[in-house]
């Protein structure tokens, strides 16, 4: 630290601490101020200047410094000075208090908290440029921080010290002088009558109402600004209350939300109700799963003492299996289920015409356009085919196409070690394909710890899967009627032969034709979106693969709740939605199941932590089954029992991680977890035996060893 922030930090240390050494407080609270308030106002009386400038200067450093009383020093600006020059001098000190504060975090703690939480800063920072000072003003009008804190936090962000200034002066006038004015009525009090006189109970009903008619005048001023030339072509009347594009799980929670909730509600949905969950992810491809682990286990019949067991199976058939899952699980997602429900279901293409009118393309070529309050874009995602020579060519296979298959593929290549590529590569070479795994990483699974996706590869590789990490697509090409990948690894350019290629290199937004473009919403990889799911525009809200970042069936249900909720009742009150316990599981085998924070993503966030892991080799169910691979991994605070994350490797692992996603969202540590009876010999009782590994490591051993010689001497007796 250079001198001059050293010398300042001690001067600011030694201010701060003499506050409360000679106990200055007391001359920051009410009591003090009431008992002393004829002397004051006898000397406002004999030297108005110099007490004018004295309580300026009071007021400034009282702010910059941070100490409590920036309330009482406001109503004694009004009982001392009256409301309009009280008002006055309170808006001009507390705005320059709070700048000089924000000065000094700046200067003090700017480059610490950066090298620290550059990461948090830097969403503060988007935040800040996305909506420039308007933010601060929101802060300042609303205050869901202590006015002192939001001086610190600012001065820790890259907004200019001038635009904090003015929105201060500004954002806090409304409040000054309401409070201002209270203790102009509060000094006015000589008997108890006077507490219920109506001009003081409606000043201190207004204190109480400044915050709710101040957020309703941001969402107004905000709606204004967002919308601003369409302002003109906002309908009068509305048809709907809420139309939402795309039936996939978005769309069908937000609509049956909706409906529930009594909107008039109207679900528009292009190609199939259920989206890709059900006609393109997560439902065939777990059917599949399930049929090649069948296989595979059949494979594996000697180890559990059974004779040789002869798989023979028709790819076809295999196939025609998966669409028949997919056709018993559609009921769930049909239009009569949904109609039944309330929800006004049409098959077609939405369009935006401007953020209240949808134009509806319907599938027998009849096109109108609804007028609605609110809209939720559920329009889900697409694969990313990459733009590698050659490869249009190829036909390749992607999530949405392989389903078409009938014939095995003797050679599949799959583009991706991420986690669709190694699902499917898994199971089309437990099928019986010959499979290569090209993932230019270093790595497979980035997302995942290096140790639980060191299993997967370990798997794969026994089961036949050519893993190919750290090699870089280059074109594909025919050499003698042979289809090839040439692949550039750190070693040398290889080709790879293959009969199909499959493409699972992640998703993006689903948004052709959308008319997002005609309003200016920003779209990419994802739809963008506030921490509220709404575009730019306060109406339309997003929820599902299309705003991202996860996409994962319950991440779109949980945000449809809350998008939907958004839309139908946002000027009343919005809510954020909550991702800190979101549990997930890649469908290997073995599987990875993980919630909260794993160990990189904690290492990342600067968090300290540490670790319990429990193997699965010891779990007595594992053993019966035969299949002890894996481990519960469990992040703590050191010391404390409270789960930070979980990561779970091994077959059901999905299913074990349910315990400790209800422990993480209710706020059970592991000692909850230990002391509840486990059925046996199940999965279940890895929750308890990890927990009883971390009670081990924390195990009082002074206690212990004090036990220890009571127990000998009860046995000396």
């Amino acid at each position: 630290m250079r001198h001059s922030r050293l010398w300042l930090v001690i001067a600011l240390a030694t201010v701060f601490s003499l506050f409360f050494f000679l106990d200055l407080q007391q001359y920051l609270s009410l009591a003090w101020l009431r008992s002393q308030h004829e002397m004051l106002l006898g000397l406002r009386a004999t030297h108005p200047t110099a007490m004018l400038a004295g309580y300026f200067l009071v007021y400034v450093v009282a702010t910059a410094l941070s100490v409590p009383g920036a309330v009482v020093l406001s109503l004694a600006g009004g009982a001392i000075f009256g409301t309009l020059v009280g008002s006055v001098v309170v808006s001009f000190a507390s705005s320059l208090g709070a700048t000089l504060a924000f000065l000094c975090a700046r200067y003090l703690l700017r480059d610490a908290v950066m090298a620290r939480h550059g990461n948090r800063l830097a969403r503060m920072n988007e935040g800040l440029a996305r909506e420039g000072a308007f933010h601060l003003l929101s802060l300042r009008l609303v205050p869901l921080f202590p006015f002192f804190m939001i001086n610190l936090l600012c001065g820790l962000t890259a907004m200019p010290a001038r635009s904090f200034y003015w929105v201060s002066q500004v954002g806090m006038l409304p409040a000054t002088v309401v409070i201002v004015h209270a203790g102009t009525e509060l000094a006015a009090i000589e008997a108890v009558a006077d507490i219920f006189s109506p001009s003081l109970l409606a000043t201190l009903t207004l204190i109480g109402l400044l915050p709710l008619l101040a957020a309703r005048a941001l969402s107004w001023l905000r709606a204004r600004r967002a919308w601003g030339a369409w302002r003109e072509q906002r309908p009068a009347r509305f048809d709907r209350n809420l139309i939402v594009i795309g039936a996939g799980a978005a769309g069908l929670v937000a609509s049956y939300l909706a409906a529930a909730l009594k909107a008039k509600v109207t679900l528009v949905e292009r190609e199939h109700m259920g989206g890709e969950c059900l006609n393109y992810g997560c439902v065939p491809s777990k059917a599949l799963i399930h049929t090649s682990r069948l296989v595979h286990d059949m494979r594996q019949a000697p180890r559990l003492g059974l004779g040789s067991v002869r798989t023979e199976f028709d790819f076809a058939n295999v196939m025609a299996h998966v669409h028949d899952v997919i056709r018993a699980i559609s009921p769930h997602d049909s239009r009569e289920r949904y109609e039944a429900l309330g929800v006004e279901c049409i098959a077609g293409r939405a369009r935006l015409l401007t953020p209240w009118e949808v134009e509806i393309t319907e599938t027998n070529g009849v096109t109108r356009t609804l007028r609605t309050r609110s809209i939720v874009l559920a329009t889900g995602s697409e694969p990313v085919v990459p733009e590698i020579p050659g490869l249009a060519g190829m036909q390749p296979l992607t999530s949405e196409s392989l389903w078409n298959l009938t014939r095995l593929p003797e050679r599949l290549l799959v583009l991706g070690g991420g986690p669709m590529g190694c699902e499917l590569a898994q199971c089309f070479a437990r099928l019986g394909s010959q499979v290569v795994l090209l993932e230019r990483g270093s790595r497979l699974l980035p997302r995942e710890d290096a140790d639980a996706a060191a299993l997967v590869a370990e798997a794969l590789a026994q089961d036949g899967v050519t893993v190919l990490t750290a090699h870089q697509a280059l074109e594909c090409a025919s050499r003698e009627s042979r289809k090839v990948l040439v692949a550039e690894s750190p070693e040398a350019l290889i080709e790879i032969a293959f009969d199909e290629i499959l493409c699972a290199l992640g998703r993006r937004a689903r948004t052709t034709d959308t008319g997002l473009d005609t309003l200016g919403i920003d779209a990419g990889d994802v739809i963008e979106t506030d921490d509220f799911l709404a575009t730019r525009y306060p109406n339309i809200f997003v929820a599902g693969d299309a705003a991202g970042p996860w996409r994962l069936t319950p991440v779109a249900a949980h945000q449809a709740s809350y998008a939907t909720l958004n839309a139908l009742f946002g000027d009343l009150r919005k809510s954020r939605p909550d991702y800190r316990v979101l549990p997930r599981t890649l469908f290997t085998d073995p599987e990875i199941a993980s919630v909260g924070h794993t160990e990189e993503s904690a290492r990342a966030a600067g968090m300290a932590y540490e670790v319990t892991l429990y193997p699965l080799a010891d779990l007595d169910r594992a053993i019966t089954e035969g299949d002890t691979r894996g481990f519960v991994k469990v992040l703590t605070p050191p010391g404390r029992d409270r789960l930070l994350g979980v990561t779970i490797v091994g077959r059901h692992a999905g299913e074990m991680l349910g315990e400790f996603t209800l422990a993480m969202r209710h706020g059970l540590g592991l000692r909850k977890l230990l002391s509840t009876l486990h059925a046996y010999p199940t999965f279940s009782e890895a929750a308890k035996h990890a927990a009883g590994a971390w009670q081990r490591a924390h195990a009082p051993q002074g206690l212990l060893r004090w036990l220890e010689r009571y127990h000998t001497w009860r046995r000396g007796r």
